[in-house]
């Protein structure tokens, strides 16, 4: 067991007592009628309160030091449950585990009752609770800023194979992380018009009357770093009307119309992600993303008045990085709120600004890049246009300075596409609001320089920089696989957690035979874990002893599921063929949500629930293969998944995936790597040797040749008998009841366009899965790559990417707490009239 933090008899009691006054006092029960949620909000709040006095250091250790802070501003926190993870970081698992033991309750089932939540939806709300967590654990002054999702994503679940999405009611369980700030409050704008004045000294002012006005509350989250004194702050904005409720109308009979304002509030934060295919989707994904921006903003300022007065120095107090172009909006808004409110003339604003901001790009894919209608930004947002419109005339001034007569480059660079409908592009008034951009790995990074920002690079050599992002090991191996952490910790001490390139002391181990088998062991039980939960969710029975193949991460086509399962459907054929033939046991995995717009994803979701259904009950397969779909991907059920995976699927296409974290996820667990070099696969593989790494596919220079030269992917079909049976197979409706019509778009896109070249990919992919296949019927050697994958995952811990940021960006340094309260004061405290530092 790792070592806890060393708890008396005395404490235990004192943590018997306070669950107990948590469960009468708070949640007003007895035990005799206490619900699981009550014990567990009762826990909760019991190991909240140990937290505060840390939290309170914290706090007073940045107004102290005067710390420079980082904001990190993110549409998704995607935190995960949070109980089982702050007891880990703060050494108390044995003694909650010890007292609510004594007191006669299950602290796991207290545990596993917690709900997911529902603030994110990917790879980049989890990447941004990673790196909460590494600023914790390295000391490093933070806050996160975000919306508070009344309902997340979505609960996904399946009717006849297809994705059926159910509200996300994370919040109807109660949250006791959570506390919220009322006092805090700020107004955000929207609407209205402008209008342009001269003061008696002849400077020009613009003055913004919005046409309706919302509040933003904050709910503050605490985030403790691993065994450090420091708990981080998460900040969630949450939109009331300022009014909520209009007596006249009710009077007069309007009763809908009494609570209109409310209800138009509200809608902001409701739904994580909405549909943004119809226009008043995409109204309030913009409303959304200014929402949470402005709110952070003047809460930022309103903290650095009241400890500075001016504003001048504020990009020397705070470092705000936009994770991606969901908060890009926060450029216009912090020169509305320094020119029009605070009085700073435009160039120092934009000095102030242009040092405060860095931007991480998250995507190569165009189409994914955002951008907002120049009428919609204009009647929401009518002074950000006029700003963004006036940024972007200084800026083609300054590019038309250095390259006169390039009128291509300035279209290129332009903030405004003129192309159609006129768009602000976000990512480029990113760019040109930042003093640093980043991509989210090498090869990212380069392609970035090279292609999607090929013009800043050449403005802007030096601005454009790497940060290869990393995944916190505390809970993606402390917490989700503890068998294999105390093993790895009875070999080479506990340091690895937050040192995590210690792990390289393993290397040696590999060769030893009882390592070995204790290693394999762990990922048998972690296996076992898998197949009990899939079997209680799905009804599908997985044999632990079969090589578990997972694929779990958002269903797009560039991410190419669809491959996986044409490699699927091809063994199928091949054991329709021949049932006797001798193939190694697989058991495929697949996990993750469609969005509710996009129609060929949810069409790839219902293709693999019929392939498994068809699959699992042939008894020609005799077992030999299994498919099966985990409903609801999420933090929460991921912790089961990435322990128990024998063989990791990252197949997109190369140049697509900007770095992705699944991959470290699965490697930091014992995985082996099946993928293409794209995105964080490069490094991985440059890590763990290309001996441990299962590599096929085009590399990005192939990719782009197979373009120029005029790819045909049906020439490809009809050279390839086993891909032409795999196909026809589909098209004939064998997994849609003979309905040959289901799948079609699939099929058509794949032999028509196939825009993620899955079909030129197809016999490399089967070829190395062949590789794949015979590796694992050696189970020493699986077992010692295995191994060493783990040992050389140093570099993908978030603690390195947060160390990467704070020397590459943000110019931050570590900041240690010491402790002035070991527990919360209870008396004699002196409140003086006026606060000295800035409330949080």
């Amino acid at each position: 067991m790792l070592k806890q933090m060393e708890v008396d008899g005395q404490a235990i009691e004192k943590l018997k007592r306070a669950f107990a006054y948590k469960l009468f006092f708070q949640q007003g029960s007895l035990p005799i009628s206490a619900s699981l949620n009550d014990y567990y909000l009762a826990v909760s709040c019991t190991l909240r309160d140990r937290m505060q006095a840390l939290f309170i250091n914290t706090v007073a250790a940045m107004a102290e030091k005067k710390s420079r802070i980082v904001c990190y501003l993110s549409a998704e926190f995607l935190m995960g449950p949070h109980l089982l993870n702050n007891l880990i970081n703060l050494g108390l698992y044995d003694a909650f585990a010890r007292a609510t033991r004594e007191t006669g309750l299950d602290l796991q089932q207290i545990i596993e009752h917690e709900e997911e939540p529902g603030l994110g939806n990917g790879g980049l709300g989890r990447l941004a609770a990673c790196y909460l967590d590494s600023m914790a654990t390295l000391e490093i002054p933070a806050i996160g800023y975000g919306i508070r999702y009344e309902f997340g994503m979505f609960d996904q679940t399946f009717e006849q194979g297809w994705q059926k999405e159910l509200s996300d009611r994370w919040l109807l369980p109660g949250n006791p992380w959570e506390f919220k700030k009322s006092d805090l409050a700020v107004e955000v704008g929207f609407g209205g018009q402008t209008a342009t004045f001269t003061d008696q000294e002849g400077r020009v002012h613009v003055c913004w009357t919005p046409g309706s006005v919302v509040k933003g509350i904050p709910y503050d989250t605490p985030v403790p770093g691993y065994r450090v004194n420091t708990v981080n702050m998460l900040r969630l904005w949450s939109a009331e009307a300022p009014k909520s409720f209009d007596f006249d109308d009710f009077n007069v009979g309007d009763y809908f119309g009494s609570v209109e304002e409310k209800i138009q509030a509200e809608n902001i934060t409701k739904v994580l992600y909405p549909n943004d295919q119809p226009f008043q989707g995409k109204v309030l994904r913009l409303r959304q993303q200014y929402f949470f921006a402005s709110a952070s903003l003047q809460d930022m300022i309103r903290l650095h008045r009241m400890q500075y007065g001016d504003l001048d120095g504020f990009h020397q107090h705070f470092a705000i990085q936009l994770n991606d172009t969901h908060p890009a909006i926060a450029v216009p808004e912090l020169m509305r709120l320094l020119v029009d409110v605070h009085g700073y003339a435009w160039d120092q604003a934009w000095a102030i600004t242009s040092m405060t901001f860095a931007y991480t790009n998250h995507t190569l894919l165009p189409e994914a890049l955002e951008t907002w209608s120049v009428d919609l930004l204009g009647q929401l947002l009518p002074r950000h246009l006029e700003i963004i419109l006036e940024i972007n005339r200084r800026f083609l001034d300054t590019v038309r300075s250095q390259y006169p007569g390039d009128e291509d480059l300035i279209r290129r660079v332009s903030i405004i596409d003129e192309n159609g409908e006129r768009c602000v592009r976000m990512a480029h008034l990113a760019c040109i609001g930042s003093h640093k951009i980043n991509g989210v790995a090498a090869l990212h990074t380069e392609l970035l320089k090279q292609h999607t920002l090929a013009d800043f690079h050449r403005l802007w050599p030096e601005k454009l920089v790497n940060v290869t992002n990393g995944v916190t090991p505390r809970r993606w191996m402390a917490l989700s696989n503890p068998g294999l952490t105390e093993l790895i910790a009875s070999a080479i001490g506990e340091q690895w957690l937050t040192d995590l390139d210690r792990l390289r002391e393993l290397e040696p181990l590999a060769n030893g035979p009882a390592f070995r088998e204790r290693w394999r062991a762990i990922k048998h039980d972690n296996k076992i874990r898998l197949a009990r939960i899939l079997r209680e969710r799905t009804g599908i029975v997985l044999d632990p002893a079969s090589l578990f193949d997972i694929q779990v991460k958002r269903i797009h086509e560039y991410k190419r599921q669809h491959l996986n399962l044409l490699h699927i459907i091809t063994l199928y054929n091949r054991l329709k063929r021949d049932p006797g033939l001798d193939l190694t046991p697989r058991s495929f995995i697949f996990g993750g949500k469609a969005a509710p717009g996009y129609f060929m994803a949810k069409l790839i979701i219902k293709l693999i629930n019929s392939v498994a259904e068809a699959v699992n009950n042939d008894p020609d397969v005799d077992g030999r293969l299994r498919v099966a779909f985990f409903p609801d991907f999420n933090v929460k059920n991921a912790h089961a998944i990435y322990p128990a995976a024998d063989l990791s699927e990252q197949i997109s296409t190369a140049g697509k995936e900007a770095s992705g974290t699944g991959n470290m996820k699965f490697a930091m667990n014992g995985a082996l790597t099946i993928g293409t070099l794209d995105g964080a696969n490069v490094e991985i593989r440059d890590q763990v040797g290309a001996e441990n790494f299962f590599l096929f596919g085009m590399r990005v220079d192939e990719v782009e040749a197979l373009w120029a030269a005029g790819y045909r992917p049906r020439s490809i079909y009809e050279a390839n008998e086993e891909l032409r049976a795999a196909i026809d197979l589909i098209a004939d409706g064998r997994f849609s009841g003979g309905d040959r019509h289901m799948f079609r778009p699939l099929i058509d896109s794949l032999l028509e366009h196939d825009p993620f070249l899955v079909l030129a990919d197809y016999q490399a992919y089967l070829d190395c899965q062949q590789q794949v296949g015979a590796m694992f019927r050696n189970q020493e050697q699986w077992c010692r790559m295995s191994i060493l994958n783990v040992s050389r995952m140093g570099l993908f811990s978030s603690d390195r990417s947060i160390a990467e940021y704070c020397e590459k960006i943000w110019q931050v340094r570590r900041s240690p707490v010491a402790l002035k309260w070991e527990r919360l004061p209870s008396q004699g405290i002196v409140f003086p009239k006026r606060p000295a530092a800035p409330r949080f």
